[in-house]
Protein backbone atom coordinates (compact mmCIF):
# COMPACT_ATOMS: atom_id res chain seq x y z
CA UNK A 1 0.00 0.00 0.00
CA UNK A 2 1.70 3.86 -0.45
CA UNK A 3 -0.88 4.99 1.80
CA UNK A 4 2.25 5.39 4.80
CA UNK A 5 4.45 6.75 1.65
CA UNK A 6 1.82 9.63 0.54
CA UNK A 7 0.78 10.41 4.01
CA UNK A 8 4.70 10.92 5.38
CA UNK A 9 5.24 13.04 2.31
CA UNK A 10 2.23 15.26 2.83
CA UNK A 11 2.87 15.63 6.75
CA UNK A 12 6.21 16.56 5.71
CA UNK A 13 5.44 18.96 3.03
CA UNK A 14 3.04 20.74 6.14
CA UNK A 15 6.21 20.83 8.69
CA UNK A 16 8.21 22.86 6.18
CA UNK A 17 5.49 24.98 5.08
CA UNK A 18 4.77 25.76 8.64
CA UNK A 19 8.75 26.08 9.41
CA UNK A 20 8.39 28.81 6.65
CA UNK A 21 5.38 30.39 8.28
CA UNK A 22 3.04 29.58 5.39
CA UNK A 23 -0.10 30.25 6.72
CA UNK A 24 -3.25 28.01 6.19
CA UNK A 25 -1.59 25.53 3.66
CA UNK A 26 0.12 23.07 6.66
CA UNK A 27 -3.02 22.59 8.37
CA UNK A 28 -4.63 21.52 5.07
CA UNK A 29 -2.29 19.13 4.22
CA UNK A 30 -2.45 17.64 7.64
CA UNK A 31 -5.64 16.90 7.20
CA UNK A 32 -5.57 15.35 3.93
CA UNK A 33 -2.68 13.58 5.45
CA UNK A 34 -4.75 12.41 8.46
CA UNK A 35 -7.36 10.57 6.38
CA UNK A 36 -5.23 8.69 4.08
CA UNK A 37 -2.99 6.92 6.48
CA UNK A 38 -6.44 5.80 7.78
CA UNK A 39 -7.79 4.47 4.59
CA UNK A 40 -8.77 0.81 4.77
CA UNK A 41 -8.19 0.88 0.83
CA UNK A 42 -4.64 1.20 -1.02
CA UNK A 43 -4.50 4.84 -2.24
CA UNK A 44 -3.76 3.71 -5.55
CA UNK A 45 -6.92 2.09 -6.53
CA UNK A 46 -8.88 5.27 -5.40
CA UNK A 47 -6.54 7.08 -7.83
CA UNK A 48 -7.04 5.30 -10.92
CA UNK A 49 -10.26 5.44 -10.32
CA UNK A 50 -10.15 9.16 -10.50
CA UNK A 51 -11.88 9.17 -6.91
CA UNK A 52 -8.84 11.33 -4.86
CA UNK A 53 -11.27 13.90 -4.28
CA UNK A 54 -13.45 11.76 -2.41
CA UNK A 55 -10.59 11.30 0.40
CA UNK A 56 -11.65 14.05 3.12
CA UNK A 57 -9.00 16.81 3.36
CA UNK A 58 -7.97 16.40 -0.53
CA UNK A 59 -8.71 19.42 -3.11
CA UNK A 60 -7.16 20.25 -6.05
CA UNK A 61 -3.82 20.89 -4.87
CA UNK A 62 -3.33 17.70 -3.00
CA UNK A 63 -4.88 15.85 -6.04
CA UNK A 64 -2.57 17.02 -8.72
CA UNK A 65 0.50 16.51 -5.93
CA UNK A 66 -0.64 12.59 -4.97
CA UNK A 67 -1.49 11.76 -8.45
CA UNK A 68 1.94 13.19 -9.62
CA UNK A 69 3.86 10.90 -6.87
CA UNK A 70 1.46 8.26 -7.97
CA UNK A 71 1.93 8.73 -11.60
CA UNK A 72 5.96 8.76 -11.46
CA UNK A 73 7.10 8.07 -8.16
CA UNK A 74 8.55 11.08 -7.24
CA UNK A 75 7.30 14.82 -6.27
CA UNK A 76 9.74 17.49 -7.24
CA UNK A 77 7.95 19.83 -5.22
CA UNK A 78 8.53 18.01 -1.95
CA UNK A 79 11.87 17.13 -3.13
CA UNK A 80 12.44 21.38 -3.48
CA UNK A 81 10.77 21.58 -0.27
CA UNK A 82 12.92 19.01 1.62
CA UNK A 83 16.32 21.13 -0.21
CA UNK A 84 15.36 24.18 1.08
CA UNK A 85 15.35 22.88 4.94
CA UNK A 86 17.52 19.90 5.31
CA UNK A 87 16.77 19.17 8.66
CA UNK A 88 15.76 15.03 10.01
CA UNK A 89 12.15 16.02 10.35
CA UNK A 90 11.18 12.74 12.03
CA UNK A 91 13.56 12.91 14.71
CA UNK A 92 13.02 16.29 15.55
CA UNK A 93 9.59 16.04 15.67
CA UNK A 94 9.30 13.21 18.32
CA UNK A 95 11.44 15.99 20.52
CA UNK A 96 8.41 17.33 23.13
CA UNK A 97 7.92 20.87 23.13
CA UNK A 98 9.61 20.74 19.52
CA UNK A 99 7.13 21.45 16.46
CA UNK A 100 7.65 23.06 12.84
CA UNK A 101 8.32 26.44 13.83
CA UNK A 102 10.75 25.89 16.65
CA UNK A 103 12.40 23.46 14.73
CA UNK A 104 12.75 26.08 11.76
CA UNK A 105 14.13 28.77 13.93
CA UNK A 106 16.92 26.50 15.64
CA UNK A 107 18.16 25.35 11.98
CA UNK A 108 18.37 28.94 11.11
CA UNK A 109 19.96 30.75 14.28
CA UNK A 110 21.82 27.31 15.15
CA UNK A 111 21.97 25.32 11.86
CA UNK A 112 20.19 21.83 13.91
CA UNK A 113 19.44 19.19 11.05
CA UNK A 114 19.52 16.55 13.67
CA UNK A 115 19.58 14.66 17.09
CA UNK A 116 22.91 15.20 17.47
CA UNK A 117 23.20 18.67 16.18
CA UNK A 118 20.20 19.58 19.02
CA UNK A 119 21.81 17.26 21.99
CA UNK A 120 25.47 18.84 21.21
CA UNK A 121 23.59 22.61 21.52
CA UNK A 122 21.40 22.21 24.30
CA UNK A 123 24.69 20.51 26.60
CA UNK A 124 26.73 23.72 25.20
CA UNK A 125 23.43 26.29 26.72
CA UNK A 126 23.09 27.50 23.15
CA UNK A 127 19.29 26.67 22.78
CA UNK A 128 17.92 28.45 26.27
CA UNK A 129 19.80 31.75 24.86
CA UNK A 130 17.53 32.09 21.62
CA UNK A 131 14.30 33.83 22.62
CA UNK A 132 11.06 32.33 23.23
CA UNK A 133 12.99 29.36 24.49
CA UNK A 134 14.86 29.70 27.89
CA UNK A 135 16.53 27.50 30.60
CA UNK A 136 13.59 25.11 31.40
CA UNK A 137 12.86 24.87 27.82
CA UNK A 138 16.38 23.36 27.03
CA UNK A 139 16.54 21.02 29.92
CA UNK A 140 12.88 19.46 28.34
CA UNK A 141 14.65 19.12 25.25
CA UNK A 142 17.81 17.26 26.70
CA UNK A 143 15.01 14.65 28.73
CA UNK A 144 13.34 14.49 25.61
CA UNK A 145 16.03 13.22 23.03
CA UNK A 146 16.33 9.65 24.55
CA UNK A 147 12.79 9.06 24.59
CA UNK A 148 12.77 10.65 20.46
CA UNK A 149 15.90 7.78 19.94
CA UNK A 150 13.80 5.46 21.26
CA UNK A 151 10.59 5.83 19.37
CA UNK A 152 12.39 6.27 16.06
CA UNK A 153 13.54 2.65 16.04
CA UNK A 154 9.80 1.48 16.09
CA UNK A 155 6.51 2.37 14.19
CA UNK A 156 3.03 2.76 15.58
CA UNK A 157 0.99 -0.79 15.36
CA UNK A 158 -1.00 1.16 13.01
CA UNK A 159 1.48 1.91 10.53
CA UNK A 160 2.76 -2.11 10.61
CA UNK A 161 -0.19 -3.74 11.04
CA UNK A 162 -1.94 -3.05 7.27
CA UNK A 163 1.35 -3.31 5.83
CA UNK A 164 1.58 -6.89 7.31
CA UNK A 165 -1.81 -7.48 6.01
CA UNK A 166 -1.59 -6.45 2.54
CA UNK A 167 1.56 -8.98 2.22
CA UNK A 168 -0.36 -11.38 3.75
CA UNK A 169 -2.95 -11.38 1.12
CA UNK A 170 -0.41 -11.00 -1.58
CA UNK A 171 1.13 -14.56 -0.21
CA UNK A 172 -2.21 -16.02 0.16
CA UNK A 173 -3.22 -15.23 -3.44
CA UNK A 174 -0.29 -17.39 -4.79
CA UNK A 175 -1.23 -21.11 -5.61
CA UNK A 176 2.03 -23.00 -3.89
CA UNK A 177 1.45 -21.31 -0.37
CA UNK A 178 -0.76 -23.07 2.10
CA UNK A 179 -1.35 -20.87 5.26
CA UNK A 180 0.64 -17.47 6.11
CA UNK A 181 0.26 -15.51 9.10
CA UNK A 182 2.11 -12.82 10.50
CA UNK A 183 3.60 -13.09 14.15
CA UNK A 184 6.22 -10.97 16.49
CA UNK A 185 5.06 -8.20 18.25
CA UNK A 186 2.60 -7.18 15.81
CA UNK A 187 0.52 -10.46 16.35
CA UNK A 188 0.90 -9.86 20.20
CA UNK A 189 -0.64 -6.22 19.09
CA UNK A 190 2.09 -4.03 20.55
CA UNK A 191 2.00 -0.62 20.75
CA UNK A 192 5.30 0.09 18.68
CA UNK A 193 6.88 -2.66 16.73
CA UNK A 194 10.19 -3.43 15.94
CA UNK A 195 9.46 -4.93 12.39
CA UNK A 196 7.51 -7.21 10.70
CA UNK A 197 7.79 -11.49 10.76
CA UNK A 198 5.50 -13.15 8.37
CA UNK A 199 5.60 -17.09 8.29
CA UNK A 200 4.31 -19.50 5.32
CA UNK A 201 4.04 -22.92 4.72
CA UNK A 202 4.76 -24.49 0.86
CA UNK A 203 6.67 -26.71 -0.23
CA UNK A 204 7.93 -24.58 -2.80
CA UNK A 205 10.22 -22.67 -0.62
CA UNK A 206 12.45 -21.35 -3.24
CA UNK A 207 9.40 -19.81 -5.26
CA UNK A 208 7.63 -18.39 -2.01
CA UNK A 209 11.18 -17.05 -1.30
CA UNK A 210 11.86 -15.20 -5.15
CA UNK A 211 8.11 -13.68 -5.12
CA UNK A 212 8.67 -12.23 -1.81
CA UNK A 213 11.79 -10.14 -2.40
CA UNK A 214 10.50 -8.90 -5.81
CA UNK A 215 7.19 -7.71 -4.39
CA UNK A 216 5.99 -4.12 -5.38
CA UNK A 217 7.43 -1.79 -2.61
CA UNK A 218 10.56 -3.67 -1.76
CA UNK A 219 13.46 -1.20 -1.34
CA UNK A 220 16.01 -3.45 -0.34
CA UNK A 221 16.79 -7.35 -0.09
CA UNK A 222 18.68 -7.05 3.54
CA UNK A 223 19.16 -11.15 3.17
CA UNK A 224 18.03 -13.75 1.72
CA UNK A 225 18.63 -17.89 1.85
CA UNK A 226 16.63 -21.07 1.14
CA UNK A 227 13.71 -21.16 3.34
CA UNK A 228 14.24 -17.20 4.92
CA UNK A 229 14.67 -13.62 3.82
CA UNK A 230 14.80 -10.34 4.98
CA UNK A 231 13.64 -7.09 2.95
CA UNK A 232 13.25 -3.36 3.51
CA UNK A 233 10.27 -1.74 1.85
CA UNK A 234 10.58 1.90 0.09
CA UNK A 235 8.97 3.31 3.20
CA UNK A 236 11.97 2.09 5.53
CA UNK A 237 10.12 -0.69 7.05
CA UNK A 238 11.88 -4.23 7.48
CA UNK A 239 9.91 -7.23 6.68
CA UNK A 240 11.34 -10.88 7.48
CA UNK A 241 9.73 -13.95 6.36
CA UNK A 242 10.38 -18.00 6.95
CA UNK A 243 9.06 -20.72 4.77
CA UNK A 244 8.05 -23.64 6.66
CA UNK A 245 6.65 -27.38 6.81
CA UNK A 246 3.33 -28.00 7.92
CA UNK A 247 4.33 -30.27 10.62
CA UNK A 248 6.57 -27.40 12.57
CA UNK A 249 4.07 -24.32 11.71
CA UNK A 250 2.59 -23.99 15.40
CA UNK A 251 5.75 -24.64 16.98
CA UNK A 252 7.48 -21.70 14.79
CA UNK A 253 4.18 -19.75 15.56
CA UNK A 254 4.86 -20.05 19.19
CA UNK A 255 8.07 -19.55 19.03
CA UNK A 256 8.45 -16.32 16.66
CA UNK A 257 5.38 -14.72 18.01
CA UNK A 258 6.94 -14.60 21.54
CA UNK A 259 7.35 -12.51 23.94
CA UNK A 260 11.03 -13.64 24.58
CA UNK A 261 10.02 -14.03 28.50
CA UNK A 262 7.05 -16.07 27.68
CA UNK A 263 8.86 -18.02 25.14
CA UNK A 264 11.87 -18.88 28.38
CA UNK A 265 8.87 -19.89 30.79
CA UNK A 266 7.57 -22.09 28.28
CA UNK A 267 10.89 -24.14 27.51
CA UNK A 268 11.32 -23.99 32.01
CA UNK A 269 7.90 -26.24 31.67
CA UNK A 270 8.75 -28.36 28.85
CA UNK A 271 12.36 -29.32 30.48
CA UNK A 272 10.35 -29.87 33.71
CA UNK A 273 8.45 -32.62 31.38
CA UNK A 274 11.34 -33.90 30.08
CA UNK A 275 10.93 -32.49 26.66
CA UNK A 276 12.53 -30.23 24.53
CA UNK A 277 10.41 -26.63 22.94
CA UNK A 278 12.11 -24.83 19.86
CA UNK A 279 11.13 -23.12 16.92
CA UNK A 280 11.04 -26.82 15.14
CA UNK A 281 8.47 -28.32 17.75
CA UNK A 282 7.98 -30.09 21.28
CA UNK A 283 10.31 -32.54 21.29
CA UNK A 284 11.02 -35.93 23.36
CA UNK A 285 14.45 -37.44 22.62
CA UNK A 286 14.83 -37.23 18.98
CA UNK A 287 11.07 -37.65 18.47
CA UNK A 288 7.82 -34.87 17.80
CA UNK A 289 5.23 -34.93 20.07
CA UNK A 290 3.74 -31.89 18.95
CA UNK A 291 4.06 -28.59 16.48
CA UNK A 292 1.56 -28.46 13.97
CA UNK A 293 -0.70 -26.45 15.93
CA UNK A 294 0.26 -24.34 18.98
CA UNK A 295 -2.91 -25.24 20.78
CA UNK A 296 -1.33 -28.97 20.60
CA UNK A 297 1.97 -27.29 22.12
CA UNK A 298 -0.23 -25.38 25.04
CA UNK A 299 -1.73 -29.13 26.11
CA UNK A 300 0.95 -31.05 25.94
CA UNK A 301 2.44 -28.91 28.61
CA UNK A 302 -0.81 -28.88 30.39
CA UNK A 303 -2.07 -25.70 29.87
CA UNK A 304 -4.87 -23.63 28.55
CA UNK A 305 -4.74 -21.99 24.96
CA UNK A 306 -2.94 -18.34 25.84
CA UNK A 307 -4.27 -15.63 23.61
CA UNK A 308 -1.06 -14.17 21.36
CA UNK A 309 -1.99 -10.80 22.83
CA UNK A 310 -1.42 -12.14 26.73
CA UNK A 311 2.34 -13.61 26.21
CA UNK A 312 4.47 -11.31 28.11
CA UNK A 313 4.80 -13.37 31.26
CA UNK A 314 2.77 -11.64 33.63
CA UNK A 315 0.92 -14.35 34.87
CA UNK A 316 -0.75 -15.92 31.69
CA UNK A 317 1.17 -19.34 32.31
CA UNK A 318 -0.20 -20.09 35.88
CA UNK A 319 -3.61 -18.54 35.12
CA UNK A 320 -3.86 -21.33 32.26
CA UNK A 321 -2.16 -24.06 34.25
CA UNK A 322 -5.07 -23.37 36.78
CA UNK A 323 -8.07 -22.72 34.30
CA UNK A 324 -8.15 -18.76 35.58
CA UNK A 325 -6.96 -17.52 32.23
CA UNK A 326 -10.12 -14.78 31.39
CA UNK A 327 -12.14 -14.61 28.52
CA UNK A 328 -10.95 -11.48 26.79
CA UNK A 329 -13.06 -9.10 24.73
CA UNK A 330 -13.29 -10.55 21.22
CA UNK A 331 -12.44 -7.14 18.34
CA UNK A 332 -16.17 -7.62 17.37
CA UNK A 333 -17.85 -6.79 20.96
CA UNK A 334 -18.34 -3.39 20.58
CA UNK A 335 -21.63 -2.27 20.27
CA UNK A 336 -20.97 1.58 20.18
CA UNK A 337 -18.28 4.21 19.82
CA UNK A 338 -18.53 7.40 22.13
CA UNK A 339 -15.52 10.10 21.13
CA UNK A 340 -15.82 11.36 17.57
CA UNK A 341 -15.27 14.84 15.87
CA UNK A 342 -17.21 15.88 12.98
CA UNK A 343 -17.16 18.86 11.17
CA UNK A 344 -18.63 21.19 13.76
CA UNK A 345 -14.99 21.23 15.02
CA UNK A 346 -11.79 19.80 13.66
CA UNK A 347 -14.22 16.78 12.10
CA UNK A 348 -13.31 15.75 8.17
CA UNK A 349 -17.57 14.51 8.15
CA UNK A 350 -20.51 15.52 8.95
CA UNK A 351 -22.71 13.60 12.14
CA UNK A 352 -24.64 11.99 8.87
CA UNK A 353 -21.32 10.71 7.50
CA UNK A 354 -20.32 9.54 10.79
CA UNK A 355 -23.57 7.50 11.75
CA UNK A 356 -23.70 5.64 8.68
CA UNK A 357 -20.26 4.81 8.81
CA UNK A 358 -21.27 3.76 12.43
CA UNK A 359 -24.06 1.90 11.26
CA UNK A 360 -21.94 -0.69 8.73
CA UNK A 361 -19.78 -1.85 11.18
CA UNK A 362 -22.78 -2.54 12.90
CA UNK A 363 -23.30 -0.26 16.13
CA UNK A 364 -26.48 0.21 17.95
CA UNK A 365 -24.95 3.94 18.84
CA UNK A 366 -22.52 6.75 18.98
CA UNK A 367 -22.21 9.55 20.35
CA UNK A 368 -20.42 12.90 18.89
CA UNK A 369 -18.34 14.61 21.20
CA UNK A 370 -16.44 17.56 19.39
CA UNK A 371 -14.79 20.13 21.45
CA UNK A 372 -15.76 22.69 23.79
CA UNK A 373 -14.75 25.32 26.03
CA UNK A 374 -11.51 26.97 25.44
CA UNK A 375 -9.58 24.99 22.62
CA UNK A 376 -10.10 27.26 19.63
CA UNK A 377 -7.29 26.02 18.07
CA UNK A 378 -9.19 22.56 17.36
CA UNK A 379 -12.33 24.55 16.59
CA UNK A 380 -14.22 24.17 20.10
CA UNK A 381 -18.04 24.94 19.79
CA UNK A 382 -19.89 27.79 22.23
CA UNK A 383 -23.17 26.99 23.44
CA UNK A 384 -24.98 28.60 20.75
CA UNK A 385 -23.17 26.02 18.27
CA UNK A 386 -23.86 23.31 20.59
CA UNK A 387 -27.38 23.74 20.34
CA UNK A 388 -27.46 24.11 16.69
CA UNK A 389 -25.76 20.99 16.41
CA UNK A 390 -28.09 19.23 18.36
CA UNK A 391 -31.32 20.09 16.38
CA UNK A 392 -28.86 18.35 13.43
CA UNK A 393 -28.97 15.23 15.71
CA UNK A 394 -32.57 15.22 17.03
CA UNK A 395 -33.30 14.99 12.73
CA UNK A 396 -30.55 12.03 12.28
CA UNK A 397 -32.36 10.11 15.61
CA UNK A 398 -35.30 10.55 13.75
CA UNK A 399 -34.56 8.73 10.86
CA UNK A 400 -32.63 6.12 11.46
CA UNK A 401 -31.88 2.91 13.83
CA UNK A 402 -28.59 4.22 15.16
CA UNK A 403 -28.68 5.79 18.49
CA UNK A 404 -26.67 9.36 18.71
CA UNK A 405 -25.90 10.67 22.22
CA UNK A 406 -25.04 14.44 22.45
CA UNK A 407 -22.08 14.76 23.87
CA UNK A 408 -18.40 17.01 23.93
CA UNK A 409 -15.03 16.71 24.58
CA UNK A 410 -14.20 19.37 27.22
CA UNK A 411 -11.03 20.07 28.60
CA UNK A 412 -9.76 19.47 31.97
CA UNK A 413 -7.98 22.57 33.12
CA UNK A 414 -4.53 22.87 35.00
CA UNK A 415 -6.31 22.76 38.40
CA UNK A 416 -9.27 19.95 37.47
CA UNK A 417 -11.89 22.74 36.43
CA UNK A 418 -13.82 21.58 33.71
CA UNK A 419 -13.69 24.80 30.89
CA UNK A 420 -17.48 24.46 30.23
CA UNK A 421 -20.17 25.73 32.53
CA UNK A 422 -21.95 23.30 34.81
CA UNK A 423 -25.43 24.90 34.01
CA UNK A 424 -24.59 23.63 30.68
CA UNK A 425 -22.91 20.27 31.10
CA UNK A 426 -25.89 18.97 32.91
CA UNK A 427 -27.84 19.04 28.84
CA UNK A 428 -25.18 16.98 27.45
CA UNK A 429 -25.96 13.34 27.16
CA UNK A 430 -22.88 12.33 27.57
CA UNK A 431 -19.68 14.21 28.81
CA UNK A 432 -15.85 13.44 27.96
CA UNK A 433 -13.51 15.49 29.75
CA UNK A 434 -9.81 15.64 28.83
CA UNK A 435 -6.21 17.30 29.46
CA UNK A 436 -5.06 18.85 26.77
CA UNK A 437 -2.45 21.27 28.09
CA UNK A 438 -0.32 21.63 30.96
CA UNK A 439 1.34 18.17 31.24
CA UNK A 440 4.43 19.64 33.16
CA UNK A 441 2.74 19.77 36.47
CA UNK A 442 3.92 17.47 39.16
CA UNK A 443 2.70 13.97 40.20
CA UNK A 444 0.51 15.32 42.93
CA UNK A 445 -0.47 18.60 40.97
CA UNK A 446 -1.78 16.30 38.18
CA UNK A 447 -2.98 13.72 40.49
CA UNK A 448 -5.42 16.21 41.84
CA UNK A 449 -6.22 17.61 38.84
CA UNK A 450 -7.53 14.16 37.16
CA UNK A 451 -9.36 13.66 40.75
CA UNK A 452 -11.49 16.66 40.91
CA UNK A 453 -12.61 16.25 37.35
CA UNK A 454 -13.67 12.58 38.02
CA UNK A 455 -15.85 13.90 40.79
CA UNK A 456 -17.45 16.22 38.97
CA UNK A 457 -20.71 14.73 38.60
CA UNK A 458 -21.59 15.75 35.15
CA UNK A 459 -18.50 14.25 33.68
CA UNK A 460 -18.90 10.68 32.23
CA UNK A 461 -15.96 9.80 30.83
CA UNK A 462 -12.22 10.48 30.99
CA UNK A 463 -10.68 10.38 27.91
CA UNK A 464 -6.98 9.74 27.27
CA UNK A 465 -6.24 9.40 30.70
CA UNK A 466 -2.15 10.71 30.95
CA UNK A 467 -2.58 12.98 27.33
CA UNK A 468 0.91 10.99 26.28
CA UNK A 469 1.66 10.85 22.47
CA UNK A 470 3.24 7.46 21.58
CA UNK A 471 5.90 9.04 19.45
CA UNK A 472 6.13 12.36 20.87
CA UNK A 473 5.13 12.62 24.18
CA UNK A 474 5.20 11.10 27.52
CA UNK A 475 2.16 10.69 29.43
CA UNK A 476 1.67 13.35 32.55
CA UNK A 477 2.70 11.92 35.75
CA UNK A 478 -0.12 10.46 38.06
CA UNK A 479 -0.78 8.32 40.63
CA UNK A 480 -3.05 5.58 39.07
CA UNK A 481 -4.13 4.23 42.06
CA UNK A 482 -5.84 7.13 43.80
CA UNK A 483 -7.19 8.14 40.07
CA UNK A 484 -8.30 4.68 40.02
CA UNK A 485 -10.10 4.72 43.18
CA UNK A 486 -11.50 7.64 42.56
CA UNK A 487 -13.06 6.77 38.92
CA UNK A 488 -14.67 3.36 40.82
CA UNK A 489 -15.90 5.31 43.76
CA UNK A 490 -17.93 8.29 41.72
CA UNK A 491 -19.24 5.30 38.30
CA UNK A 492 -16.67 7.39 35.84
CA UNK A 493 -15.46 5.81 32.75
CA UNK A 494 -12.05 5.53 32.31
CA UNK A 495 -10.99 5.68 28.42
CA UNK A 496 -8.96 3.53 26.63
CA UNK A 497 -8.17 5.86 23.67
CA UNK A 498 -8.27 3.53 20.05
CA UNK A 499 -6.38 6.52 18.41
CA UNK A 500 -2.97 5.42 17.16
CA UNK A 501 -0.70 7.94 18.02
CA UNK A 502 -2.34 7.37 21.42
CA UNK A 503 -3.49 3.90 23.10
CA UNK A 504 -4.24 5.92 25.96
CA UNK A 505 -4.78 3.82 28.72
CA UNK A 506 -2.01 1.69 27.73
CA UNK A 507 -2.29 -1.69 28.36
CA UNK A 508 -0.54 -1.95 31.78
CA UNK A 509 -2.96 1.25 33.48
CA UNK A 510 -5.71 -0.37 31.69
CA UNK A 511 -5.24 -3.84 33.58
CA UNK A 512 -4.46 -2.40 36.80
CA UNK A 513 -7.80 0.03 36.48
CA UNK A 514 -9.39 -3.39 35.81
CA UNK A 515 -8.27 -4.68 39.17
CA UNK A 516 -9.04 -1.67 40.91
CA UNK A 517 -12.62 -2.13 39.66
CA UNK A 518 -13.11 0.37 37.21
CA UNK A 519 -14.88 0.35 33.82
CA UNK A 520 -13.76 0.97 30.83
CA UNK A 521 -14.70 2.11 27.27
CA UNK A 522 -12.94 2.03 23.81
CA UNK A 523 -13.22 5.22 21.79
CA UNK A 524 -11.55 5.89 18.89
CA UNK A 525 -11.34 9.72 18.74
CA UNK A 526 -12.16 9.65 15.55
CA UNK A 527 -11.81 12.87 13.21
CA UNK A 528 -12.88 11.10 10.03
CA UNK A 529 -15.77 8.19 8.87
CA UNK A 530 -12.76 6.38 8.17
CA UNK A 531 -10.98 6.22 11.70
CA UNK A 532 -14.00 4.38 13.36
CA UNK A 533 -11.97 1.71 11.75
CA UNK A 534 -9.10 2.25 14.73
CA UNK A 535 -11.34 0.41 17.03
CA UNK A 536 -8.98 -2.79 16.45
CA UNK A 537 -6.19 -1.00 18.12
CA UNK A 538 -8.06 -0.13 21.15
CA UNK A 539 -9.41 -4.02 21.48
CA UNK A 540 -6.03 -4.97 21.30
CA UNK A 541 -4.99 -2.87 24.10
CA UNK A 542 -8.00 -4.10 25.99
CA UNK A 543 -6.98 -7.70 25.24
CA UNK A 544 -3.09 -7.28 26.32
CA UNK A 545 -4.96 -5.57 29.69
CA UNK A 546 -6.83 -8.98 30.26
CA UNK A 547 -9.95 -6.95 29.58
CA UNK A 548 -13.36 -9.09 29.52
CA UNK A 549 -16.75 -7.97 27.95
CA UNK A 550 -18.11 -7.08 31.42
CA UNK A 551 -14.87 -4.70 31.76
CA UNK A 552 -15.60 -2.56 28.77
CA UNK A 553 -18.96 -0.53 28.99
CA UNK A 554 -19.67 0.01 25.33
CA UNK A 555 -19.87 -3.98 24.41
CA UNK A 556 -23.31 -3.35 26.20
CA UNK A 557 -26.60 -3.08 23.96
CA UNK A 558 -28.12 0.24 24.08
CA UNK A 559 -30.44 -0.44 26.54
CA UNK A 560 -28.04 -1.88 29.00
CA UNK A 561 -25.44 0.49 28.33
CA UNK A 562 -27.81 3.74 29.08
CA UNK A 563 -27.98 2.39 32.42
CA UNK A 564 -24.23 2.23 33.29
CA UNK A 565 -24.21 6.52 32.46
CA UNK A 566 -23.20 8.58 36.07
CA UNK A 567 -26.50 10.89 34.83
Amino acid sequence: MKNSEVAKILYEIADILEMQDVEFKPRAYRKAAQSIETLQRDITGIWREGKLRSIPGVGAATEEKISEFLETGRLPYYEKLKKSLPVDLDSLMSVSGLGPKRIGLLYRKLKIKNLDDLEKAAKANRIAKLNGFGEKSEKKILDGIEFARKAKSRMLLAKALPIADEIVQRLRGLDFVDRVVFAGSLRRMKETIGDIDILVTSSKHDKVIDFFTKMDGVGEIIARGPTRASVRLKGGVQVDIRVLDDSAFGAALQYFTGSKDHNVAMRKIAIFKGLKLSEYGLMKGGELVAGKTEEEIYDRLGLDYIEPELRENTGEIDAARSHKLPSLIAYDSIKGDLQMHTVWSDGANTAKDMSVAAEKLGYEYICITDHGGNLKVAGALDEQDFRKQWKEIDKLNGSGKLRIFKGVEANIEADGKIDIPDRFLKEFDIVVASMHSSFGLTREQNTKRLITAIENENVDVIGHLTGRDIEERKGADTDFEKVFDAAKRTGTLLEINAQPKRLDLNDINARDAIKMGCKLVVNTDSHSAEQLANMRFGIGVARRAWAERKDVVNTLALKDFMKVLKK
